[in-house]
């Protein structure tokens, strides 16, 4: 019974719980979610969710929030198409150009709003705003087709007939969850967020420790953004819409506090999966796109509700069975 109260209590049982709901649901609800084809393609765009769900669960847990990766992503896809296809630029050189594009807009980010003293929130809304524009400036808002066909193999490449993506998320998760339990700059993320002035007299640099987060988050979404023009073999300033909200979904409903200094990356991915399969059945049952955000909307407050109740879940679960494994000739006799 403490096992399962322990659980219940722990950061991903109410992510793991309400996407194996989903699941349920979802097999039920369509016969074409559990056809190979389908699990693949669901594979294929959770990828893309769940990078991005990294640097934006890291940025959640110094007590800030990212809303421009999406735009980073979009940027990305158009300069990378725009570089290779008019500047003759070979794809590795353009994919590590590509990486460090998105450092130096996650170091963008950091610095306003950690040395800058504006909210992150503030900050990310702006840069979202820029980042999108400059991508329309590179394209003249055109989509560049066709940038080259070496792209696909980083994309739909298979290895023991596995699809690359889904060794990518499991390297950089297992990476990313290294770096916040073993590393000293992955525990100061967590004492930033949890306390940023007990961080301080520690000797934590706290400005320092979020704008690493911010640098990361800027990486995450540059790899994103590297599948994505991969995947469709094309770059486009449109690309990437929903991402920076999706990857805030998918850290929230994997536990993560808004509050800063609580959260499991590798629950993140969970969260990413639930988020992605709402959005695959919906689509497998015509559900419009209005109804769509609505499900999601829904699915969020469910998650994050089940999170705030499973320590009070648990505690009930447990009297509830210690009491009735007490022998009813077992009652305390009351010393004299």
């Amino acid at each position: 019974m403490k096992q399962i109260t322990k659980y219940l209590r722990s950061t991903i049982a109410g992510p793991l719980f309400v996407l194996l709901i989903i699941i349920v649901i979802a097999a039920l609800t369509t016969s074409r979610f559990l056809l190979p084809q389908n699990l693949i393609n669901l594979a294929l765009e959770v990828a893309i969710v769940a990078i991005v769900a990294i640097g934006g669960t890291l940025v959640i847990l110094t007590g800030g929030i990212d809303l421009s990766p999406g735009s980073t992503v979009a940027l990305v896809t158009v300069c990378m198409a725009y570089l290779i296809q008019n500047m003759g630029v070979s794809l590795p050189v353009g994919i590590v150009l590509m990486l460090f594009l998105g450092l130096f807009l996650g170091f963008i980010n950091g610095i306003l709003s950690t040395y800058g003293k504006i909210p992150s929130f503030i900050v990310t809304l702006a840069t979202a705003n820029i980042f999108r524009g400059l991508a329309y400036a590179v394209t003249g808002g055109l989509t560049i087709f066709s940038v080259s066909p070496d792209l696909e193999p980083i994309f739909y490449g298979k290895l023991l007939g596995i699809p690359l993506p889904f060794y990518y998320v499991i390297v950089l998760y297992i990476a990313a969850a290294f770096f916040l339990r073993n590393t000293i700059p992955g525990r100061s993320i967590y004492a930033v967020g949890g306390n940023e002035s007990a961080a301080r007299l520690t000797g934590i640099s706290v400005n320092k420790t979020r704008l690493l987060a911010f640098v990361i988050a800027g990486l995450t979404a540059a790899i994103a953004g590297i599948l994505e023009i991969a995947w469709l073999n094309s770059g486009a300033p449109s690309f990437g819409a929903d991402l920076g909200l999706d990857s805030i979904a998918a850290a929230v409903i994997g536990g993560a506090s808004l509050a800063g200094g609580y959260g499991n990356v590798v629950a993140s991915l969970v969260g990413a999966l639930m988020v992605t399969i709402v959005q695959n059945v919906l689509n497998l049952n015509a559900v419009q796109a209005a109804w769509q955000d609505v499900a999601l909307g829904v699915v969020l407050a469910l998650a994050v509700g089940l999170d705030m109740w499973k320590g009070t879940l648990g505690g009930t679960i447990q009297r509830i069975f210690g009491r009735s494994n007490i022998p009813p000739d077992s009652t305390p006799v009351p010393k004299e």
